[in-house]
């Protein structure tokens, strides 16, 4: 059981990593070479697993939650008809309602953990 809760700290970094590489991916398919840069933004991801540093940790954790606190209010807005949104962006919240909620719930594991570790 130790070894379980253990690891479970890297679930946020492995779940950012694997948008990241799905990202990469579907890009990859429609525009070739141009999409390598987006594997940037898996590197910090990696480097809190490879090597933690809490600065990063708690920069992530609260940057990602204000990205994903911004796409919430968004998906509300569509939702409530507040403002009015072109359809395919309509459309891209329909797939991408699951990541911004995951990412949201992710981001804010990335805080507790730092937190946890500072404490």
């Amino acid at each position: 059981m130790s070894l379980i809760s253990k690891h479970t700290k890297f679930i946020p970094y492995l779940y950012f990593i694997a948008i990241t590489a799905y990202w990469f991916t579907i890009v990859n398919r429609s525009e070739g070479i141009s999409a390598y840069p987006i594997l940037l933004f898996g590197i910090p991801f990696l480097w809190q697993i490879i090597k933690p540093n809490h600065r990063l940790n708690f920069t992530l954790g609260i940057t990602f939650v204000c990205i994903s606190s911004y796409l919430i209010l968004a998906f509300i807005c569509d939702i409530l008809k507040i403002i009015v949104l072109s359809y395919p962006i309509k459309q891209l919240m329909i797939y991408g309602g699951l990541f911004v909620f995951g990412n949201f719930v992710m981001a804010l594991w990335i805080i507790r953990n730092s937190l946890k570790e500072h404490i």
